[in-house]
């Protein structure tokens, strides 16, 4: 496998607030990790840094994560720590109010590949050259397009499209969703910020992962350019795992 992940805080932003990482275990498991933090004070960097450097760190001193139902239970009950952490920290810092963060995690063993997800950072597969989103956004705009309220083109460009239903430090409980991916016959895996999707259409993406010539570094880098030619309102985060060739 070959990774690359990479972060930029845009055009618009002063600061980064979104953090990002692929790391590996000894058994040659991977989890990759984005995060896009939010709250005043550039708190939102220390929300989406625990994300990142808790689960992160916890993963690689990990023998193996073992089976699908224990990788589960590890994923929420991190989750759920961190979750405490970041109401806790919010209470010890005034200023930090409104302190939260995203998290989308990807988990490949040689037996399974899950997603999981609170908030509107996005997972996505490649498999025949095209780019298939696994994961759900917690946003308000999604809720009400899976309601049948909104079509998905009055969604696009929604004023309200970034208010978020689920974030890490919002509540007291936040239940992270899983996704098992059966298919595990893809090219790569995708995580990504919203800095991304929100200035990229998915064919726009796609075309970019397809060229040929280019590294995985070149094609992200690649991918933060275009965003910040097109304005680069946020911060943009995207974490890349490909298979090498003839690799199964």
């Amino acid at each position: 496998m070959k990774s690359f992940y990479i972060t930029d805080s845009g055009r618009v932003r002063s600061h980064n607030e979104d953090s990002v990482t692929i790391v590996k275990n000894s058994a040659g498991e991977h989890l990759m990790i984005v995060a896009d933090g939010m709250g005043g004070h550039r708190a939102g960097e220390v929300a989406s840094s625990m994300v990142v450097t808790q689960i992160g760190s916890r993963f690689q001193a990990l023998s193996t994560i073992g089976t699908k139902l224990d990788a589960v239970n590890w994923l929420k009950e991190n989750v759920s720590e961190i979750n405490t952490n970041i109401i806790k920290y919010s209470e010890e810092h005034p200023e930090a109010m409104g302190l939260g963060t995203t998290c989308v995690m990807a988990l490949l063993t040689k037996d399974f590949l899950m997603f999981a997800n609170i908030g509107d950072s996005s997972g996505f597969v490649f498999k025949n050259n095209k780019l298939h989103k696994i994961t759900k956004d917690h946003t308000l705009v999604n809720l009400l397009v899976e309601t049948g309220d909104l079509s998905e083109s009055e969604a696009a460009n929604h004023p309200k499209k970034n208010v978020l239903m689920k974030a890490l430090g919002a509540t007291d409980k936040c239940e992270l969703d899983i996704f098992d991916v059966v298919d595990k016959d893809i090219q790569a895996i995708m995580l990504s910020s919203d800095g991304l999707t929100n200035m990229l259409t998915k064919e726009q993406i796609e075309r970019v992962l397809n060229e040929e010539g280019l590294t995985v570094e070149e094609k992200l880098i690649k991918l933060i350019k275009k965003c910040n030619v097109r304005g680069g309102q946020d911060n943009i985060s995207i974490a890349y795992l490909v298979k090498e060739s003839g690799e199964k």
